[in-house]
């Protein structure tokens, strides 16, 4: 049998793509190293109006480095760092990695109880926050192995006189101005940066074997699990989105960082892109929709990695016409479904491509994307990457299914993780002969092209049928009152389960449950439509904009708890 025979979309692939990379043994912080050397003067990153260049990149990372192996740490030792998009969320990744450690990326928007497992969990000594985030953090070291906190200040970033004016705006705001002290404890990121580098010692480090990346799951399937992911995961992943993005300017595009770094999907697509290849990062701190617009006018990005809900906020801002966004050529939309609908009209207002692509943090994580080009798959995450594999297997079974069947799609390739940090139990579930079981139903046509339905644990059974939430949900997103959507089942004492959905409208629209129902019932089998509606202002999200449907499961079934406590 040919390769194209067992691989159908293969036959797809543009001719620019390579089929099969030769992928670089390399550390993740060779690559800064190498680009440092050959475009020293080379714009790096651009924050709130002030630029690094590459040169200065390296070697604040170096700085770093030195300094934490002068304080102590050795090669394996792990490093939780809770920073949100700034230069010094970059500067700590590649010093960390330097210095031989391992980096756990936490999101800044953690509470006490969750700061305090991840770091239990991974055994983080060292921790590097925001002041605003200090006293989380010195709570937590009372009870965990952390023994230093480097502590760094927004103002430790910006351009003169915006650091000067810093500490007046955070007093105005009600914010408290922290003046920060050397002590055995804590470490300011200011007197880091001021000292030598001569201290570092480059380790030896092996990509393939030696982690780069303690990864949390988000949790919603009990606690949280770390993703063991090394440097030659990574490598690979940022390798194959070079070769995706084929018409690259290579040193010369612009990417737009509002995706989180602390979430491996604007880690590998923006981050490590633009590391390697030479690219300069616009990082924002935070979506919000006039910033970005701002920004893109402003400093025209090229590449824009987003979600969903980014390019939604942005296609409802009420002042969308009034700026020019036109610069934009690429835009690659994961971590939820994306709605042919959003695609559509953002399109139509950058002139650019917005593709979906599909992965998980297991991955590193991206194993799937459509083509840039005019290939156009509608509805679809499009074919695997290169040198990705991936399937369609049986639930019962465990056996490949035909083309069009629909069951569990796993994936196999360079990005899959290593395994869960400390849970050889969880690991050996989800992965078996290097095939990553995602959790993910869908199925694969005859083309080669595949689809998501849906989370296998979202999967609707109401009455004997199965409904697959997002098929309900591109329906609704296509209602021109619908800004968001998203479609749980909720208990249901005749059917077992029922269709619910949550709505956002769009600003000046105001319509009813019968309205949309009518405009379901014209679309979808009967089966299918939503039987309970329910209208919000906004919907939970985790930070990089994926609807958290799960916690809408959980506040339906408290209600159903609630309920049935008072009737018994």
């Amino acid at each position: 049998m040919s390769e194209v025979a067992k691989k159908p979309w293969l036959a797809h692939y543009p001719s620019d793509i390579s089929k099969n990379i030769c992928y670089d043994e390399k550390t993740l912080q060779n690559f800064l190293k190498e680009t440092s050397k050959n475009h020293p003067q080379l714009k790096a990153l651009h924050f709130l109006g002030k630029a690094l260049t590459y040169q200065e990149l390296y070697l604040q990372a170096r700085k770093l480095a030195s300094y934490l192996q002068s304080q102590g740490l050795t090669k394996g030792d792990r490093v939780s760092v809770m920073l949100p998009n700034t230069p010094q969320s970059v500067v700590a990744y590649y010093g960390i990695l330097m210095a031989g450690g391992i980096v756990v990326q936490t999101n800044p928007l953690y509470k006490e109880r969750e700061l305090e497992y991840q770091v239990k969990d991974s055994g983080s000594t060292v921790i590097i926050c925001l002041d605003q985030l200090l006293p989380v953090v010195l709570k937590v070291k009372k009870k965990t192995t952390i023994n230093q906190i480097i502590v760094t200040q927004l103002n430790d970033c910006l351009p003169f006189p915006k650091n000067i004016l810093y500490p007046f705006i955070q007093k105005k705001q009600g914010q408290q101005v922290y003046k920060l002290k050397q002590t055995e404890l804590i470490h300011p990121w200011k007197n880091i940066m001021k000292k030598s580098d001569k201290g570092f010692t480059e380790p030896m480090i092996n990509p393939k074997k030696d982690l780069a990346l303690l990864q949390y799951t988000g949790g919603t399937t009990g606690f949280p699990k770390g993703v063991m992911l090394t440097h030659y995961n990574l490598v690979a992943n940022v390798q194959m989105c070079k070769e995706w993005i084929y018409k690259d300017k290579q040193s010369q595009e612009v990417v737009l960082g509002v995706l989180p770094f602390f979430h491996v999907y604007g880690m590998t697509t923006v981050m490590n892109y633009s590391i390697m290849t030479g690219a300069k990062m616009v990082l924002l701190p935070k979506f919000e929709p006039e910033d970005v617009l701002k920004t893109i006018e402003k400093l025209k990005p090229s590449v824009f990695p987003g979600a969903p809900t980014i390019y939604i906020g942005l296609l409802n801002h009420p002042n969308l016409k009034d700026y020019d966004l036109t610069s934009i050529d690429v835009c690659i939309s994961g971590s939820a479904p994306l709605p042919l609908e959003v695609q559509r009209k953002f399109q139509q207002v950058t002139k650019g491509r917005l593709i979906e692509g599909y992965g998980l943090t297991e991955s590193s994580p991206v194993t799937h994307a459509n083509f840039l080009d005019e290939t156009k798959i509608q509805g679809g995450i499009g074919v695997p990457w290169p040198d990705t594999d991936a399937k369609i297997v049986s639930l019962e079974t465990g056996e490949k299914v035909s083309p069009m069947e629909v069951g569990e799609i796993v994936v196999k390739g360079p990005q899959v993780m290593e395994g869960y940090w400390n849970k050889p139990e969880e690991t050996n579930q989800v992965l078996q002969d290097g095939w990553l079981k995602t959790g993910d139903m869908g199925y694969m046509d005859n083309n080669g092209c595949f689809y998501v339905i849906d989370r296998k644990k979202d999967m609707i059974i109401a009455g004997g049928y199965n409904i697959y939430p997002r098929e309900v949900e591109e329906v609704l997103y296509e209602h021109e009152a619908v800004q968001e959507a998203v479609v749980v089942g909720i208990p249901d004492p005749y059917r077992g389960e029922t269709v619910k959905a949550f709505v956002v409208l769009k600003n000046g629209y105001d319509i009813k449950d019968d309205q949309l129902d009518m405009f379901c019932r014209k679309r979808i089998a009967s089966y299918k439509v939503p039987r309970v509606y329910e209208f919000r202002t906004e919907l939970p999200k985790t930070a990089v904009g994926k609807i958290l449907r799960r916690t809408l499961i959980d506040e339906e079934r408290a209600k159903t708890k609630t309920i049935t406590d008072q009737t018994s």
